[in-house]
């Protein structure tokens, strides 16, 4: 049976506050300031109407997988101050449509998409912060960069001025192991590092997006600063995670 809009308001209030105080464990377990880190709910599957209860809840940033479930919320919420995020694979033809709407691109692995989407958004008027997306568990179902092409891929974006690069994006291995998990976390903070010090000038890696509903706590623990939680806010979804990203389960 739907639950009423005043019932949906109380569970993403609930579940929000529970994220919310496991991200401030987190932290303090690994000696961090829990302002350090951005909570980004993900929103994809979940209806318009919920995410209009959801915003009224609390949740003003939304991320989503799919450029046209993306474009198509945010013209059905356009009265709300959302800002959205794009964090799942980008065709070169749907990159025009991303540069009309979206804050934030985290899933940036190909120089095509780049030199596109930067064509766009000059077109656009626009800029948006963009991370760049890392194969770290070597997958090859999975999207992103494999680790040893990220520095070269690096020394190109400066060539893209609407890009405004923040830092990585991943996702880790889908394993009930722990240790697997964390060891792509902790590539990132060492992909991190180098680029910190090897970086072309004026692209900051100061950004790490790592951590999901299962994982996020590990990827704080190993200096995540942004973690996408969906389902642990908005409940199951209707279909698999591996819908939604290549490799899962």
């Amino acid at each position: 049976m739907e639950l009423n809009a005043e019932q949906q308001f109380k569970d993403i209030q609930n579940n929000l506050a529970i994220v919310r105080q496991r991200i401030v464990d987190a932290c303090k377990k690994a000696g961090r300031d829990p302002a350090s880190v951005r909570l980004l709910p993900v929103t994809k599957t979940v209806p318009a109407e919920r995410l209009r209860i959801a915003y009224a809840a609390g949740c003003h940033e939304m991320g989503e997988n799919k450029i046209q479930e993306a474009r198509e919320k945010s013209e059905v919420l356009s009265d709300l101050n959302i800002k959205w995020a794009v964090i799942g694979h980008l065709q070169t033809n749907k990159a025009k449509y991303l540069a009309r709407f979206a804050n934030e691109f985290q899933a940036l692995d190909s120089l095509k998409v780049a030199e596109e989407l930067d064509k766009r958004l000059q077109n656009e008027g626009r800029a948006i912060d963009v991370y760049v997306q890392v194969n770290s568990s070597g997958e090859a179902s999975k999207f992103g960069l494999p680790p040893e092409d990220v520095r070269d891929f690096v020394q190109k974006l400066p060539n893209y001025s609407s890009l405004h690069i923040k830092g990585l994006m991943t996702l880790a291995i889908f394993s009930s192991d722990h240790d697997r998990v964390r060891e792509c976390f902790v590539k990132m903070r060492e992909i991190q590092a180098m680029l910190r010090q090897e970086a072309p000038a004026g692209l900051a890696f100061d950004e790490l997006s790592m951590g999901m509903s299962g994982d996020y706590e590990l990827a704080i623990e190993e200096g995540a600063t942004v973690v996408r939680v969906g389902q642990a806010i908005f409940g199951k979804r209707p279909l698999p995670d591996s819908y939604y990203w290549p490799g899962m389960g």
